[in-house]
């Protein structure tokens, strides 16, 4: 699956949007990835989960840099997403269906941020790039 270049052009005009708001999407799509899928807490013992806290500010703006810098790559995600591929595979070892509740938690959030922006047409250029996302994260755990 790949994306295409309508596709392209609509995750970056996305995501000008959304850059300015990183730390708040990041923490909020943490926020509904604990509430909605609790069994993912667990990779977080050592967090303050509780809503707004610094922790998940840090971590939600860590996510979304992640995803940032995945846009700016978007024609080489894999050599873009190397690395964190690799911790989340071998150090981490986060079970990899946590990538696609966050992607859905990630578009929720999109859609109540951004709801005039956020069209049918947009939602499936996003789902599609963050699919294709979760699976490039997956690579290592093959």
């Amino acid at each position: 699956m790949s994306l295409m270049k309508n596709e392209r052009a609509i995750i970056m005009s996305m995501w000008d949007k959304m850059a300015s708001q990183a730390e708040a999407i990041g923490t909020e799509t943490l926020e509904r990835l604990f509430c909605s899928y609790p069994q993912t807490k667990t990779y977080f013992p050592h967090f303050d989960l509780h809503h707004g806290s610094q922790q998940l500010r840090a971590h939600g703006s860590k996510i979304l840099a992640a995803i940032g810098d995945a846009v700016k790559n978007i024609d080489n995600l894999s050599g873009a997403l190397t690395k964190l591929s690799e911790l989340h595979a071998y150090i981490l070892r986060v079970d990899p269906v946590n990538f696609k509740l966050l992607s859905h938690c990630l578009l929720v959030t999109l859609a109540a941020h951004f709801p005039a922006d956020f069209t049918a047409e947009v939602h499936e250029a996003w789902d599609k790039f963050m699919s294709i996302l979760s699976s490039v994260l997956t690579e290592k755990y093959r």
